[in-house]
């Protein structure tokens, strides 16, 4: 159960006086998240979602927050932070800076179809057209700085094979930012981990509808090209009992069209797409390493296998010829 701090009904109760949404008519907590604590929050006027954030700050949190009201008020499906009847998008639950969002219908899809991936790369692109105008400014947290600085924190956990992959591919990836075309690419406020369990899908007359985007707690400005890589390297793969890492083609096809039928990928983007790929499956593949051998203390939930992202990032290489 990943609810990290408890919340009773009163408490509840006492929060949603701050809010103009009713009588609460049922709570429950969400033992899925792995950051923050997650409860199920019922009222008469609605059903929404509390999140009480066990490590970001509230200096911290304005952006993704602003992040999301700004998506969901240019018509993005994604959950959207409700505000206080003081107008206030952040609150304060059992001593945590707390956020009561929209909660969206469906859940989340482990095999996805080809009209699944659709989809997803259309809501994508138009998610990334409507962050032009957004003007919150953090950059990614998890991105080339922090590969720079946790790798070789990586290098004695791992078989000599693994390490010259890792310090090869950071190499690469340093090198390609500084590179004419790295620099030109445009950047904007991106998920950044727009994964299969990060999108709720609902049905109607046996076709799938997306419901919204959800967890946007590691967004951040980065190449938009990159936020489209990391969704083509959990959407579009093989997911079966191989795990091979390698691209199901209809899949891809599929992300791919949704995504160019709203938002063109600029020549540069198609350009740079190869490397992007290596870059997000080098994230996550760190991520993981770390998570797996070097894991926080009293960590709840079991860290996941690092060996899916490393077999990813192999596949993407070799795509290249490197």
């Amino acid at each position: 159960m990943a609810v990290f701090t408890p919340v009773s009904e009163a408490r509840l109760q006492q929060l949603l006086q701050d809010y103009d949404l009713g009588e609460m008519t049922g709570f429950q907590g969400i033992p899925s998240g792995i950051e923050n604590t997650n409860y199920f929050v019922d009222t008469t006027r609605g059903r929404y979602v509390l999140t009480l954030f066990e490590k970001l700050s509230a200096e911290q949190l304005p952006f993704y927050l602003d992040l999301m009201h700004h998506l969901a008020s240019k018509g993005v499906p994604c959950a959207s932070p409700v505000a206080s009847r003081a107008g206030r998008l952040l609150t304060e639950c059992e001593h945590k800076p707390a956020a009561l969002c929209t909660r969206l219908m469906g859940q989340d899809v482990e095999q996805p179809s080809a009209l699944h991936c659709q989809l997803v790369g259309q809501a994508l692109a138009q998610a990334h057209l409507a962050v032009a105008d957004f003007k919150g400014q953090q950059p990614n947290l998890r991105g080339l700085a922090w590969w720079q600085q946790t790798a070789p924190a990586l290098l004695a956990h791992l078989s000599d094979d693994q390490r010259l992959l890792l310090a090869s591919e950071v190499q690469d990836q340093t090198d390609f930012a500084a590179s004419p075309l790295a620099q030109g690419l445009v950047r904007g406020a991106v998920h950044a981990d727009l994964f299969r369990d990060n999108v709720l899908f609902d049905h109607e007359q046996n076709q799938p509808v997306l419901g919204g985007f959800i967890d946007f707690y590691f967004a951040g400005v980065d190449h938009l090209v990159f936020d489209l890589a990391v969704t083509l390297n959990d959407w579009c793969i093989d997911h079966g009992p191989t795990d091979s890492g390698r691209f199901e083609p209809s899949r891809r096809v599929a992300l791919l069209e949704g995504y160019q039928s709203v938002r063109p990928l600029p020549e540069a983007e198609g350009e740079a797409l190869p490397m992007m790929l290596r870059a997000a499956a080098l994230r996550f593949w760190i991520s993981r390493l770390y998570d797996w051998h070097l894991p926080r203390q009293a960590s709840m939930l079991k860290p996941k296998d690092p060996g899916h992202f490393e077999r990813i990032l192999r596949n993407r290489r070799a795509e290249m010829g490197s």
